[in-house]
């Protein structure tokens, strides 16, 4: 199983927007510089962070992202499906069977890792851990 790339560093973005004490927006060639990614590209990422209502964008001098809901609240299940959308990670059995078993297992396992995730707080990491991001 794999997530993109962009999905990682929006992971790391929400992680690092979390653990700023103020709520103060933090500039995109800031939070690039952070992570050695490239400001346009990272953009692109935060935009849809921004469209999924998980963030928000304050234009002007002293402009960026910043939290648009409570940290408590974030978890990473909603990130990932800003970034990959919500579509199932297994497409489906051959024989296009709605008795498949293998096809039960994998919506199960799907579902059992969808439940972590929504449960999992972004700040849940950013406390309890000394994660490098």
């Amino acid at each position: 199983m794999k997530f993109s790339k962009a999905t990682n560093y929006a992971l790391h973005t929400m992680v690092y927007l979390v653990q700023q004490e103020s709520n103060k927006p933090i500039g995109v060639q800031q939070i690039a510089e952070t992570f050695s990614v490239s400001p346009t590209y990272l953009s692109k990422i935060l935009t849809k962070l921004v469209k999924a209502g998980i963030i928000e964008s304050a234009s002007g001098a002293n402009g960026g992202y910043r939290l648009r809901r409570k940290r408590e609240e974030i978890s990473f299940l909603e990130v990932i499906h800003a970034i990959e959308g919500v579509n199932s990670l297994f497409t489906g059995c051959l024989n296009n069977n709605d008795q498949c078993a293998i096809q039960r297992v994998m919506f199960e396992a799907e579902g059992q890792m969808e439940h972590y995730l929504k449960e999992k707080k972004l700040i849940d990491v950013s406390i309890h851990s000394e994660m490098t991001i």
